[in-house]
């Protein structure tokens, strides 16, 4: 028979395996929300200015980030081929926007080439990022300074990148 000390427990431990909520929102913003709830125009006026002022130093001291949809995408190009994780700070995001703002391909221009110790090209692109080659293909025409490069995303978290318009080769972000 069970005793009636062990039906608690099974509540509480319930409860620990229910899946994470989303994020909160940042404590600055949240009380910035919270003043369209005052009911007295000057107290809700009083309360907005406060909020603001207070979102305002968090985000002078570095506490709080504010990005607009244009950032968060920019920041998505400028990692595409890294492996990151989901991270919280590209916002709350539904199924339908994550197919939207994927990014499923970038270009450039190469910035320098070389070859490594196993004959793979190592492209540096004009923003930094570099790309080495991860399949035996070969590049016909060596790739040099100016040269337009596009990387796709291919099957399997694989990238395909072209150079000069060649046929492509797979890759793989280093940087």
């Amino acid at each position: 028979m069970m005793s009636l000390a062990f039906i608690p427990m099974l509540f509480v431990a319930g409860g620990a395996a229910q899946p994470a909520q989303q994020p909160q929102r940042a404590p600055a913003f949240e009380a910035l929300v919270r003043c369209r709830a005052v009911a007295g125009a000057e107290e809700r006026l009083r309360c907005f200015d406060a909020a603001a002022e207070a979102l305002d130093r968090a985000e002078a001291a570095r506490d709080l980030v504010v990005v607009d949809r244009g950032q968060v995408r920019e920041s998505r190009r400028r990692l595409f081929g890294l492996a990151v994780p989901d991270l919280p700070i590209f916002g709350r995001r539904t199924e339908r926007d994550e197919e939207a703002e994927e990014v499923r391909s970038i270009e450039g221009l190469v910035r320098s080439a070389r070859q490594n110790a196993l004959g793979q090209w190592v492209v540096t692109l004009e923003d930094g990022a570099i790309w080495v080659q991860a399949d035996d293909n070969v590049i016909a025409l060596r790739p040099v300074a100016g040269q337009r490069v596009q990387i796709n995303r291919a099957a399997l978290g694989t990238f395909m990148m072209r150079i000069n318009n060649q046929p492509g080769v797979r890759a793989r972000r280093q940087m």
